[in-house]
């Protein structure tokens, strides 16, 4: 991998003005990740997908070039959205699909929430949770170029412990009620576990995602209570480890959420009734969280509406709502390390910019929060080295806006370009030609 990055790194350096062409982005506002600035009147300077040099002024493109003109917009790094379900998207019958959806209509599906998540400015996503093969072949194909979508860091199936959030056998009755096991995500016990982790490394997932509490949407009683033991999680975190994979942590109860943090998860996901106890253990040992303010917003709303949800789901969606502004008010107070996560699948996809302004809402500065789906989400995922700020060598992802977003963060909805990989998937300039 290294060498792979030191190769790229001398291709970029060989090539001159006078011997490569070149893409040129003249931005009239530069947000690059690092630092908290606003820089105006930059060029970014882009070839064979990489960013080349980030540059003062307009530099003025060669006859080989393409200039695209952004001088009226804002620029940045493309967004990074660590908890989506890019298989579904959360409807009055979502749970009596299973029964008429083959594995080829979810997947086929997931090509439309893809491409609208990637035109949404998410050129990276998480994603956290699915039936274990969708999101792998989504990845695939998107990779391979047969659709249009974001990068994807899969988790594959979540584990989950018998009846847990993430059982997929919940609610079921008669012959539908299998005992399921470790290669569903149902673990018991600590060699269940490392066997769980172990099919998912063989799936093709780059990270493990578990359910450590109870859930909202799921068809179980209780929302909070913790579903694994001090041994299963530090099962989990061992054997991830042992693949490089990061712990992803769904967790709305505190003890669940502290057995899992002194375990060495890499972040919590959700953090709903979040305690001080559990904030200065995530602070001392680096855990991040990811709130997903949206999807707690969105079920609260639909809990208000009678034959929405199930009968079991709707007195936790209607409970669970509220605290998640909150809690992320006071986690960010805190000093809690905080990287961008909506649940969208849960909420709507293409609409993961509402979580900017519901992280304003409760207290981060614009910046903060741009940063946490740059900079901080590329620190969780450990591709920093590559991702997360616009910078000479890394990957180019690039997307622009209309207006300020640091003076009206709703400018997030306003995506008018999106870049990935140094390919241009969405432009809606006024201005943009060839040469000079």
């Amino acid at each position: 991998m290294l060498l792979k990055f030191l190769a790229s790194v001398m291709l970029l350096l060989s090539c001159t003005r006078h011997t490569c062409a070149e893409t040129i982005i003249h931005a009239g506002r530069l947000i690059n990740g690092r630092d908290a600035l606003v820089h105006k009147q930059m060029s970014v300077v882009i070839d064979k997908g990489r960013v080349v040099d980030v540059k003062v002024g307009y530099v003025a493109p060669t006859s080989n070039d393409t200039l695209i003109d952004l001088r009226n917009f804002t620029v940045m790094p493309g967004w990074m959205d660590m908890h989506t379900h890019l298989m579904s998207q959360h409807h009055k019958k979502v749970y009596s699909d299973k029964f008429f959806m083959n594995q080829a209509d979810y997947v086929l599906r997931s090509t439309m929430y893809a491409k609208r998540t990637l035109l949404a400015g998410f050129t990276t996503v998480r994603d956290v949770g699915d039936n274990g093969i969708n999101s792998v072949a989504l990845r695939k194909a998107i990779d391979e170029g047969w659709v249009i979508g974001p990068r994807i860091f899969t988790s594959g199936k979540s584990l989950a412990t018998t009846g847990g959030h993430a059982d997929p056998t919940n609610g079921l009755k008669g012959d539908f009620r299998s005992d399921a096991g470790p290669v569903d995500g149902v673990v018991n016990g600590p060699d269940e576990v490392r066997k769980a982790v172990r099919q998912r490394y063989k799936d093709g997932a780059d990270l493990i995602k578990l359910t450590a509490t109870g859930g909202v949407l799921s068809l179980a009683g209780n929302g909070r209570n913790p579903q694994f033991t001090e041994e299963e999680l530090k099962a989990v975190v061992v054997t991830a480890k042992d693949y490089d994979m990061t712990v992803a942590v769904h967790a709305h109860g505190a003890e669940g959420m502290k057995r899992a943090v002194l375990a060495g998860v890499d972040s919590i996901e959700h953090g709903t009734f979040m305690t001080e106890e559990v904030m200065q253990l995530m602070k001392e040992r680096g855990t991040y969280l990811v709130p997903t303010i949206s999807a707690g917003v969105w079920v609260a709303e639909k809990s208000q509406q009678e034959d929405y949800f199930p009968s079991i789901v709707r007195p936790k969606a209607a409970t669970i709502g509220p605290v998640a502004k909150d809690n992320f008010r006071r986690a960010y107070a805190a000093g809690v390390k905080i990287a961008f996560g909506t649940d969208s699948g849960v909420s709507v996809h293409g609409e993961n910019a509402r979580e900017f302004e519901l992280m304003v809402d409760g207290g981060m500065p614009a910046m903060k929060a741009i940063q946490s789906a740059t900079l901080e989400a590329a620190r969780l995922l450990k591709v920093d080295d590559r991702l997360g700020t616009l910078e000479a060598t890394k990957i180019a992802d690039v997307v622009a806006v209309k207006g300020d977003p640091i003076h009206d963060i709703t400018a997030t909805y306003d995506v008018v370009f999106v870049m990935k990989d140094g390919v241009v998937y969405r432009d809606e300039s006024t201005a943009k030609h060839d040469g000079p």
